[in-house]
This record gives structure tokens, sequence and C-alpha cells, in this order.
């Protein structure tokens, strides 16, 4: 895993401080193994990025995913929505092609064909 460095070293802070959206060196910590939404996150981020990286992440979220659920404060909020989510996307979309489809176009589609003329020898 050659691709994945470590760059920053991340510490708990004694007091909570804002996070400054407009400060671009500033990092915002996700944790795929205490986070079902960071792991998502991860996955989309590794889907997105250059080969030799997403090789390295696919590494690293299938052992997150083999490995036990942690589950850290953030991450207990996050799991229902992130189940939900889930879930939402497995059903099957078979109601929307059950729809009506509109009638309208049809008639005005037979008004612009060419009256029929004489045909070519």
């Amino acid at each position: 895993m050659a691709e994945l460095t470590r760059r920053y070293i991340v510490m708990a802070m004694a007091t909570e401080a804002p996070f400054d959206p407009r400060d671009p060196e500033g990092v915002f910590v996700l944790k795929p193994w205490k986070d079902p939404a960071a792991l998502r996150a991860l996955e989309t981020y590794r889907d997105k990025c250059y080969p030799e990286l997403s090789e390295d992440l696919t590494i690293w979220i299938r052992t997150i995913e083999s490995g036990t659920p942690i589950r850290g404060g953030v991450g207990k909020r996050n799991e229902p929505y992130v189940k939900a989510a889930v879930t939402a996307a497995a059903r099957p979309k078979a109601a929307a092609s059950r729809r009506a489809k509109p009638a309208g176009p049809r008639r005005a589609a037979r008004a612009t064909r060419k009256p029929a003329g004489k045909k070519r020898k």
C-alpha cells in the first residue's frame, strides 16, 4: 500500500473548536472503522481517484468490511441513516416503469409528417 501514507498527526483537542470551511489547509477527519458513513465516503473517493491509490483503498475497505464493526459516537448516530440509504437503493424500481406515459405528443407527431406525394421511379 505504497500510495496510502500518513501525512498528518491527528490528536484530540482539549476543547472543541469550530471548523473553518475557508481554511485550505484544514482537514476533516473521517474514521471508516467507526463510522459507516465515512466508509461510504471512502468508497466514493476510491471510485474517483487515480488507479494506484484506488487499489490501496480497495484493500483497506475490504479489511474494514471483513472486521468486526466498531462504532464511535458519530458512527452510531450515522448507522441508521446509512442502512436506510442502502435499503432504499436496493428496492426494485418497478414502480417507475408502471407509470402511465403521456399521450399528448403522438398526435402532434402525426400532424408533422410529410404528405404522400409522387413516388420516385
